[in-house]
């Protein structure tokens, strides 16, 4: 294997072993320790690789984000470009397997609280709420006039947040994603409808 591949090989170990750390002992708990011992590597190339816990974390962090325009993008290109299509596969990455995936949920819900006094990943999560609202508004502003495209955007952004954070502190959080889901989706569907008055139905 190409030096370069073993590289890519131990980072995604170690960012594996991270998310897995903060899952179980949360993120304020998880430590260099804890991760090297996770990823059967020496804690030495953590700072080799990342220059550092937070380093890792904020690369942990970055993984999640990959994996959800990854999974995005991946939907796109099996839609015809519509908006209707368009705002069924944003949902539809942010209530992914992957994404309400325990392992994702309790890494995200820790970013999430961690991310109020940690500048590095408070730009993190403010390019995530960003990429969400543009996606959103780009794709209601195809059919909707640009005031209520905004706020379409804004609301269906609150909407996917909110039921995310409920569903994952919830005690069946598979139901309660499942349902967000198709909810997220019928305000969707509704909200570009406005304009002929015909509601959707989901």
């Amino acid at each position: 294997m190409p030096i370069v591949g073993v590289k890519d090989t131990r980072k995604q170990q170690l960012i594996d072993a991270t998310m897995a750390s903060i899952a179980e002992l949360g993120l304020q708990n998880t430590t260099i320790i804890s991760i090297s011992r996770r990823a059967g590597m020496s804690s030495g190339i953590i700072s080799h690789y990342f220059g550092g816990k937070q380093g890792l974390i904020e690369a942990a962090l970055r993984y999640l984000l990959d994996q959800l325009g990854r999974e995005l993008r991946e939907r796109m290109a099996r839609t015809d470009g519509s908006p209707e299509q368009r705002l069924q596969c944003i949902v539809e990455a942010n209530f992914s397997e992957f994404q309400r995936s325990d392992l994702a949920a309790k890494t995200w819900l820790s970013f999430w609280a961690r991310s109020m006094h940690e500048p590095g990943l408070q730009r993190l999560q403010q390019i995530n709420n960003a990429r969400l609202y543009s996606n959103l508004r780009y794709s209601f502003a195809q059919r909707l006039p640009k005031q209520a495209a905004t706020e379409a955007a804004r609301q269906m952004a609150a909407m996917i947040d909110g039921f995310w954070l409920r569903s994952a502190l919830s005690t069946d959080p598979q139901e309660g994603f499942a349902a967000a889901e198709k909810l997220c989706k019928r305000f969707a569907l509704n909200a570009l409808n406005t304009s002929t008055n015909s509601p959707a139905q989901v």
